[in-house]
């Protein structure tokens, strides 16, 4: 006889937490791949200090995995949450696991990532900056579940308060693929450094700030395009393969720097730029099912 399922115990939908486990996998592993990269520089500097090129001819290819896995991450974050809401699947325990694959995906990679590539010269300032880095992410997921749990209002924003951590891992990601590049055409950051230490505090204090960015989650398989917009996508995924050390990083400060711009957007390009329907398209529709519903015996 197949045993009775207790009412207190959570639901697990199958394939949105597949997601989530990928996720935290893909995060798991762009740790390993920093700490290999840690291990290999300490053998070669063992006799001899190393040059700064000499550092990222070693540890590049390890820290271009880990990018490439919290890039993973991130496809696998979104996939998670549009799967859910597609199937009606959501549910407390997904939106808990999210969080906790969040803060080793988002938080705990991007932050040794940071430490180890990019505010190495600092010692442990360097630490100290990618700790509030984590700290920060911890922080904003915790608020987040917060104000998930409570009762949904009718009229209720469905922005993101303050950046989301997976931006924020992105644009380090993404930034440190830059400098790979820069390293390993010999060149220095001289006092570049310490303004790429005010802009990771920076990025910290956005996650736990007010400001509000879009969520983008009424974009759907249902969402109406033109041919400008398709066009318009097209190039931008030729443009990023093309200067694939750049674009990212130019997308993801495009991402943060609009945060700030939105409230002076009017409603109407907001609701463009963003994807968000007009819930006058959806009413007759609605409607309809309702109708529909009344007829049928």
């Amino acid at each position: 006889m197949p045993r009775e399922r207790d009412p207190d115990e959570p639901k697990i939908y199958f394939l949105p937490n597949l997601m989530t486990a990928c996720n935290l996998a893909c995060g798991f592993f762009a740790v390993l791949m920093i700490f290999k990269g840690q291990i290999e520089v300490e053998k070669m500097s063992h006799d001899d200090p190393l040059s700064v090129k000499q550092y990222y001819e070693i540890s590049k290819h390890y820290y271009e995995y880990a990018i490439l896995l919290i890039f993973g991450s991130c496809l696998f974050d979104l996939l998670d949450g549009r799967l859910a809401r597609l199937g009606g699947q959501e549910s407390p325990f997904g939106q808990q696991f999210d969080s906790l694959a969040d803060i080793i995906s988002f938080g705990m990679a991007p932050a040794m990532l940071l430490s180890r590539a990019v505010l190495f010269p600092l010692g442990n300032v360097g630490w100290a900056i990618a700790l509030v880095y984590l700290v920060c992410g911890a922080m904003r997921l915790a608020r987040f579940n917060c104000l998930a749990a409570l009762p949904k209002k009718p009229d209720a924003s469905k922005d993101f308060r303050g950046l989301p951590i997976p931006m924020a891992a992105g644009f380090i990601a993404s930034l440190t693929f830059l400098l790979i590049d820069f390293y390993k055409k010999d060149n220095q950051l001289g006092l570049w450094k310490y303004i790429l230490a005010g802009a990771m505090l920076g990025l910290s204090w956005l996650m736990i700030s007010d400001v509000r960015y879009p969520s983008f989650k009424k974009v759907g398989w249902n969402t109406r395009g033109t041919l400008r917009a398709i066009v318009a996508a097209l190039l931008l995924v030729f443009a990023t393969i093309q200067f694939r050390y750049v674009m990212p990083v130019v997308l993801f400060s495009i991402f943060l720097v609009y945060g700030f711009f939105r409230p002076w957007i009017s409603q109407r390009l907001r609701k463009e730029i963003e994807v968000d329907e007009d819930e006058e398209t959806a009413t007759p529709l609605i409607t309809m099912a309702n109708a529909d519903k009344k007829d049928a015996p």
